[in-house]
């Protein structure tokens, strides 16, 4: 589960204090933080300032500001040492499809095609309804079931009542859709006025043959796989691609509710068409072993995020000495082959004997002599070895059967 909002988090090209942004002091608890940032983001949301070049700008400095002072790593990394302990690279981006156009969504919408994790924004006409509390609700029943179709960039709103038992038993809440639709599952807190604000979002992810994304409230840590952060650093170093597939795990902001109603909603996210879900809410008490068992689960994997990491480093101190090794293996096979050929060479020139050109067997010396006695027998064999070869030749010739004929010619 996550607490981003509407808005992208890129860096802007001149950074201001976030704290400033925001307007809130470096004291502010989270609600003031997450209260300034609502206020901020709908006033300077590109929806609603279609006019205002300036705004857009705005709208990326409040959202990279909250980006910062809503993680309570990154909070302490920036109050410790500023914008140079923070890794502006690896930040999450996210954009409003309802402010690409047309051609620009579908690019979008190839590169997701394509495996490439797109964050959206929820569209602000959703969020400012919310804080307006002019949606229609409509009731979830614990133990039920609801499907839909919901619009791009809209939202379908449900009520989840729970009583204190639910409550102290824990609650899930899940969507899927059969249809492999983009979604997001967005959780909304009550504000004093009587509107909603937006508090978390889930991102739809492909699982098996559906996509589907939940929220568990079981009063105990639970993670969310954030896909964005593995991409991102796999793209910077692709052999780490095993080593970064459990740095994605985030940890949920709320792990618990209260009794009351609680507001949550499917919001459309497909870049073109609806989106078909199935939204359910559940009570942990029916799934006992099913909640042991996720925790158990939780527990081993940051265990073995852990691991990973350390066996990271131990790897690639192996991996470099592998690599040291082999290089010192080519190079030995090369050297040794060079003394074995020099050895041969000098061995060769151990001879009186002039070796047809172009062989490696020469000391460059000859003698006159004995070339010419050799020269002289040569000619002796050849004309007696030519006669004898030239009398086989005819009788080779004159032995062959001649097709018809019983009789050989000759």
């Amino acid at each position: 589960m996550s607490s981003k909002k509407a808005g992208g988090s890129s860096s802007p090209a001149t950074r201001r204090d976030p704290y400033e942004v925001l307007s809130v002091s470096r004291t502010a608890s989270d609600q003031e933080i997450k209260s300034s940032y609502r206020k901020l983001a709908l006033k300077y949301h590109p929806d609603k300032n279609a006019n205002n070049p300036d705004a857009s700008e705005l709208f990326k400095e409040v959202a990279y500001s909250y980006s910062i002072l809503s993680d309570p790593e990154k909070r302490r990394q920036y109050d410790n040492a500023g914008f140079e302990a923070l890794d502006a690279d690896g930040m999450d981006m996210e954009i409003d499809l309802s402010n690409l156009g047309t051609v620009n969504t579908m690019f979008a919408a190839l590169f997701s095609k394509l495996g490439v994790p797109i964050k959206t924004s929820v569209s602000a006409n959703v969020l400012e309804e919310a804080m307006n509390g002019t949606v229609t609700v409509r009731p979830l029943p614990i133990g039920t079931s609801v499907s839909g179709k919901v619009e791009k960039q809209c939202a379908h709103f449900f009520g989840v009542t729970i009583s204190e038992q639910q409550a102290e038993s824990g609650v899930v809440v899940r969507v899927t859709s059969a249809a492999q639709s983009k979604f997001k599952l967005l959780y909304f807190e009550q504000d004093s006025s009587g509107g909603y604000g937006l508090a978390l979002q889930e991102e739809s992810e492909k699982t098996g043959k559906v996509t589907s994304a939940g929220m568990y409230f079981l009063h105990f840590q639970v993670y969310r796989m954030d896909s964005t952060i593995n991409a991102l650093a796999v793209a910077k170093d692709p052999e780490s691609a095993f080593f970064k597939r459990l740095e994605g795990l985030q940890p949920c902001e709320v792990s618990e509710l209260k009794a009351g109603t609680h507001i949550f909603a499917v919001y459309g996210d497909n870049f073109f068409k609806t989106a078909s879900y199935t939204i359910e809410a559940l009570c942990a008490k029916t799934y006992e072993d099913t909640t042991e068992n996720l925790k158990e689960i939780e527990a081993q994997i940051l265990r073995k995020r852990n691991d990973l990491r350390q066996f990271e480093t131990e790897y690639r101190k192996a991996l470099a000495r592998f690599q040291e090794v082999t290089n010192r293996y080519t190079q030995e096979k090369q050297t040794v082959d060079e003394l074995l050929k020099q050895r041969d060479s000098i061995h060769s020139s151990f001879s009186v004997v002039k070796t047809p050109s172009g062989s490696n067997l020469s000391n460059g010396s000859s003698s006159k002599a004995q070339g010419d006695e050799s020269k002289g027998d040569g000619a002796s064999v050849g004309e007696e070895g030519g006669s004898e070869s030239r009398d086989k030749s005819k009788r080779k010739w004159f032995n062959l059967n001649l097709k018809g004929s019983d009789k050989k010619v000759g």
